[in-house]
């Protein structure tokens, strides 16, 4: 039987910090992302701050040495449906560029998406993916506590049914929760 690796708390760097996407920091944020080959044009976060401003979404971004390294959003309305209809807010586009991860910028980004949410509810969700893409970040949310939602895989936010094949791509997730506080 071969060992399984233990997370050990990572201590996030000192000159770190965490603040909500604003006006004119969209180039920023793509740029490490759009240096590694991953489309996340400054478009997209343009994007996030619109819906920040109308209070749908808050886009959290860790700076490091004044330059982008992380961010995540937090959405208060979900896509999908057992969120929507439970009020449960979502955790998505959570990502940590390569250079930075394993230093506490993930845990950090975490933590911040998590107490945005406890300021409304008890609870948080989020979609992992399912392929090997995806093996740290489900390992990170098991560790931080999340627990599968209950409903099964989903492919584009829709239940998968029993014998109907989908694709393993980036649409194909499980959801998952995490209780944020104690109930009662």
């Amino acid at each position: 039987m071969s060992a399984v690796a233990v997370a050990r708390p990572v201590a996030q760097p000192q000159d770190l910090r965490i603040a909500r996407i604003g006006p004119g920091q969209a180039e920023a944020v793509a740029a490490p992302f759009l240096a590694i080959g991953w489309r996340k044009p400054a478009s997209l976060y343009e994007d996030y701050l619109r819906e920040q401003e109308r209070g749908e979404r808050e886009t959290l971004v860790a700076w490091l040495d004044d330059r982008a390294v992380g961010h995540v959003s937090l959405v208060w309305r979900s896509d999908y449906r057992p969120f929507r209809e439970a009020g449960t807010p979502e955790i998505k586009d959570f990502a940590v560029e390569p250079a930075s991860r394993r230093r506490g910028v993930g845990s950090a980004l975490m933590d911040a998406a998590e107490a945005l949410a406890a300021r409304r509810g008890d609870l948080v969700g989020l979609g992992v993916g399912l392929h090997p893409g995806y093996g740290a970040a489900q390992r990170l949310y098991v560790l931080r506590g999340y627990v599968p939602d209950g409903h099964g895989l989903a492919w584009n936010g829709r239940a998968v049914r029993p014998a109907q094949q989908v694709r393993a791509d980036d649409a194909l997730n499980l959801y998952l929760v995490k209780r944020l506080r104690a109930a009662g």
